[in-house]
């Protein structure tokens, strides 16, 4: 980047909004790219606040977790979006969260916590498909890489911007012909919610 380049902040980007609402937490990520004019966040959007208490601050109740996201300085949509979810009955708490946000041209990955884990689907919610896959005891991250067939090795040497650079421009436009379901047959089909932490070593 030479001195003339301007970096990109986030108010320029379709985040902004969410940047604003305070629904941005734990981020490994939330900064420019290594593409120009690209902003990253890697973390999770909180979906429902706690009720705050005077000036306490409350994690919220739940989240879009293990988010990666790419935007586009000047651009007033979010064009790729990957998280988790806990539960299959939040999907239209997201659609809802992120309502203007979204393009029916985008590419957009929901994992589920609760859903068949040999499920895959296709779930339309306001005119905007998203792909709806399991995850159980794994990330987002590794869910992903896996799904694209990405090496590791190929991204090892990779910074944290870099990396999500390349795994969410393999994914945009991703094509997989799930069925497609609505809402309404996802809740009738969907599992309790595991906890996910519930075999593994303290």
């Amino acid at each position: 980047m030479t001195t003339l380049e301007k970096t990109v902040t986030i108010e320029e980007t379709a985040l902004s909004r969410l940047d604003q609402e305070n629904r941005l937490f734990n981020a490994v990520l939330k900064g420019p790219t290594k593409k120009p004019g690209r902003f990253g966040f890697r973390g999770d959007i909180a979906l429902k606040f706690q009720a705050q208490v005077a000036d306490e601050k409350r994690p919220p109740d739940y989240s879009i977790e293990g988010v990666l996201t790419v935007v586009q300085a000047g651009e007033p949509t979010i064009s790729i979006l990957v998280g988790y979810i806990h539960s299959f009955a939040y999907l239209p708490e997201v659609a809802q969260v992120l309502s203007g946000l979204l393009t029916p041209t985008g590419t957009y990955f929901i994992f589920c916590n609760n859903i068949d884990l040999l499920a895959k689907y296709r779930v339309v919610v306001d005119g905007i498909t998203f792909f709806v896959l399991p995850c159980d005891e794994s990330t987002v991250w590794k869910e992903m890489t896996d799904l694209l067939s990405i090496d590791k090795n190929d991204i090892k040497k990779l910074d944290t911007a870099g990396k999500l650079d390349y795994v969410l421009d393999a994914a945009i436009g991703f094509k997989e012909a799930y069925p497609t379901i609505t809402v309404e047959e996802g809740i009738a089909r969907m599992g309790p919610v595991k906890n996910r932490n519930e075999n593994r070593p303290v």
